[in-house]
């Protein structure tokens, strides 16, 4: 399952494969780079906002001050 959030402005995907987490960042162009962020294995998915709030908060500005979730119109 893929997982994505807007995380201070920038888009991150994160999906999980059996116990590790994988990150990917998202390009303006729709194409995605695997990221060298690490998660913890031990992350589980409803503390993905706050873990990547918690590593990311210093790229918060005034118009991106938070990690949301992005939850497609499919559902």
């Amino acid at each position: 399952m893929q997982y994505v959030f807007n995380v201070f402005g920038r888009i991150m995907a994160i999906e999980r494969d059996g116990d590790r987490w994988h990150c990917y960042l998202s390009g303006s162009d729709g194409k995605r780079r695997k990221s060298e962020f690490a998660i913890p294995s031990d992350v589980t998915r409803e503390e993905l906002a706050q873990y990547l709030y918690d590593i990311y908060h210093e790229s918060a500005t005034p118009t991106n001050g938070d990690v949301v979730e992005v939850v497609s119109a499919a559902g």
